[in-house]
């Protein structure tokens, strides 16, 4: 069965109703946090590029940074498509090396948790911190595990666009907490206008952090960020988070020193 990663147009159909919502808070945030002129930016773990394209189309430089051909491949057609330009670099995210410095970075939904250890974690934090300039922000988004949350998780949704319905249920397979890993399998059915169906499952473990070992790992990098604000999947600049047991979906404004 096809993998989810080797088919962006479906990848990107699931994630797209939330790319309004977040590009706007990314420019809500240079204003409230960031200091000097904001333009170069970098997203590792850009995946099929919907957030790389509509920054680019709002006049800044990108950078965007993933491990899958396809899905680079799929971004640079979408930006010959809207006359758009970006920088794509096919990378490991905890690795990443350029001349010149940026302005702020993001990497929202999870993609975090792919770095399924404390060393890669930490590589790819300060990695990014290298990158940025004194004062530069990184947006990192990801999911918080509650000390209560049910193992047995299922998550279904439907998207639609131009004849393609995609129903895409997400699962968790396996769920260790002590191990700090959960497997999840991402089952998709795209029924296209012609009638025909196309059916693809991929299975991928991410890494499990409660609020207190987010805290705990950030905390290992506090000579190079500053927490400047916490929000959650709202993308509400005026309503921060306490970084406390009830925050679940975590958005994080962290400054470079």
């Amino acid at each position: 069965m096809a993998s989810w990663y080797d088919h962006p147009q479906y990848f990107d159909m699931v994630f797209r109703d939330e790319t309004a919502a977040e590009v706007h808070f990314f420019e809500q945030a240079f204003s409230r946090f960031g200091e000097g002129h904001i333009c170069r930016l970098l997203e590792p773990g850009c995946g099929s590029g919907r957030l790389v394209a509509e920054m680019a189309a709002r006049g800044y430089e990108l950078t965007g940074v993933d491990l899958s051909q396809p899905m680079l491949d799929y971004l640079d057609r979408r930006l010959r498509r809207r006359g758009l330009r970006a920088r794509l670099r096919c990378e490991d995210m905890t690795e990443m090396q350029f001349d010149e410095s940026f302005d702020a970075a993001f990497c929202t939904f999870n993609t975090f948790r792919h770095l399924i250890d404390e060393q890669a974690a930490l590589r790819h934090l300060r990695n990014v911190a290298s990158l940025l300039r004194p004062g530069g922000l990184y947006i990192l988004g990801l999911h918080l595990i509650p000390l209560d949350a049910d193992p047995e998780c299922t998550e279904r949704w439907t998207a639609k666009h131009g004849g393609t319905t995609v129903h895409v249920t997400l699962k968790v397979i396996d769920f260790d907490r002590r191990k700090r890993r959960e497997m999840l399998r991402v089952s998709v059915k795209a029924e296209k206008r012609s009638g025909k169906i196309e059916r693809i499952r991929s299975e991928f473990p991410l890494r499990i952090y409660t609020p207190a070992q987010a805290k705990q790992l950030l905390g290992k990098v506090s000579d190079l960020y500053e927490i400047a604000g916490i929000y959650d999947f709202d993308y509400d600049i005026d309503e921060e988070r306490e970084f406390d047991n009830d925050l679940t979906d975590a958005l994080f404004v962290l400054k470079r020193r």
